[in-house]
């Protein structure tokens, strides 16, 4: 049974929604389908995501609005098939990120006006940025296998900003700054691919090493306590008022297979492991004043998380006629541990996708993605409570909607 007519098809296995909502800050999925595509290939695409995260204190079951802030991200690949045994590919995502802000509309709990995440004017966001560009090279001793590898450049920034008594207020973090300035930093991926073009089957396993940030992160506070004094002059703790933060983006491996069921049709699945365990973040001055608190000689991180993450796509593709394919699929992550940092309360998803292919020529294709998210309940604490059962809010019945459009060349 010949079935390279399923290439429409077998493109709709990597739809740029793929991992628009996942464990920690994981984003992109970071797909390695494009630099397996036969011949010479461009795509470009872009997601956006619209989660809704709402919940209730611990404390008193007050209510906590949604706190999930919509984002997007792009995408890019370029692959060239240099000759019979080599290729050469480049790859652009922002494989991971956070967006979230609450409200300073929740409940008041104190007499100064401040809530569990806000000081009445003033509320707990956050915003972390990366990109990557994979530059990839690949050897095919026949057109069975592919052995491929090369180098990442990564940048990362961000911002985060701690208000409200979850915090301990502003006598202790809740008044807490951070931004966080662009650093960029190299890594490496290595793979290997087989396939059987007559059946449609193609398999791959692809590695991606850490990338070690030193980044250099303004810390201030607006807080009124000894904390907000060792923060803004860490000198009166008796150390440097200012140094380095090590921020390192996690290793994974992803592994990809498909194969032809019948004419037509293609079987697709996903499995990506990050090693989401071993992550952490303690800003400078953050690890200075955390260590001076009363209890905590050792200090805590900012964000630190204590699984690490899986999760697998599984779906159909079929290709209708010349120009239309479409496919559908179901998602599943396992989250980065519960109880999880209040930056990003959900402990993994279900979800399922459709998507929709239009090739006006067989050279180019559109091609449009929807995806619906049942987010996982978690219980989230603040990096003080990490490696303990404790909590300050429930979230729970949460869901996300994310919506991709892919364009491809084939020349």
């Amino acid at each position: 049974m010949k079935l390279k007519a399923l290439t429409t098809a077998m493109i709709l296995a990597a739809l740029p929604t793929a991992g628009a909502f996942a464990a920690a800050l994981d984003r992109s999925g970071q797909s390695i389908s494009a630099f397996l595509q036969p011949g010479n290939y461009f795509e470009a695409g872009i997601s956006i995501l619209d989660p809704s995260v709402s919940g209730t204190a611990n404390a008193n079951g007050s209510s906590i609005s949604d706190m999930g802030d919509d984002y997007y991200f792009p995408n890019a690949a370029l692959k060239l098939q240099v000759n019979d045994h080599f290729s050469f590919g480049l790859i652009y995502d922002q494989p991971f990120g956070a967006d979230a802000t609450y409200s300073t509309s929740d409940s008041v709990l104190a007499a100064n006006g401040s809530g569990l995440f806000h000081n009445g004017t003033e509320s707990t966001n956050v915003e972390v940025k990366t990109q990557n560009l994979a530059m990839i090279l690949g050897y095919q001793p026949n057109e069975n296998f592919n052995i491929y590898g090369g180098g990442v450049y990564q940048t990362i920034k961000g911002h985060v900003k701690l208000r409200g008594l979850a915090y301990g207020g502003a006598a202790g973090f809740g008044g807490y700054n951070a931004d966080i300035s662009e650093d960029s930093a190299t890594g490496w991926l290595a793979g290997f691919a087989y396939q059987i073009p007559e059946i449609a089957l193609k398999a791959s396993i692809t590695y991606r090493s850490e990338v070690e940030h030193s980044v250099g992160i303004d810390e201030s506070s607006v807080g009124t306590g000894a904390l907000s004094a060792i923060m803004n002059n860490p000198a009166l703790a008796g150390v440097s008022a200012t140094g380095d933060t090590d921020v390192t983006t996690p290793q994974s491996v992803n592994l990809d297979f498909q194969t032809g069921v019948m004419a037509n049709t293609v079987a697709f699945a996903n499995v990506r492991w990050v090693n989401w365990k071993d992550f952490a973040i303690r800003p400078y001055a953050f690890g200075v004043a955390a260590g001076k608190t009363p209890g905590y000689p050792n200090g805590f991180d900012l964000v630190a998380y204590s699984d690490d993450q899986w999760s697998t796509n599984v779906g159909l593709g079929r290709k209708l006629n010349e120009q239309w394919a479409g496919n559908v699929s179901v998602g599943w992550d396992s989250g980065a541990g519960n109880p999880i940092t209040t930056l990003g309360p959900t402990e993994g998803y279900w979800n399922l996708g459709l998507g929709v292919q239009y090739s006006p020529t067989p050279a180019t294709f559109i091609a449009g993605g929807v995806k619906y998210f049942w987010l996982g309940d978690a219980k989230a604490q603040t990096g003080a409570q990490f490696g303990t059962s404790n909590y300050v809010a429930n979230f729970s019945d949460n869901d996300a909607i994310a919506y991709g459009l892919k364009l491809g060349y084939r020349f």
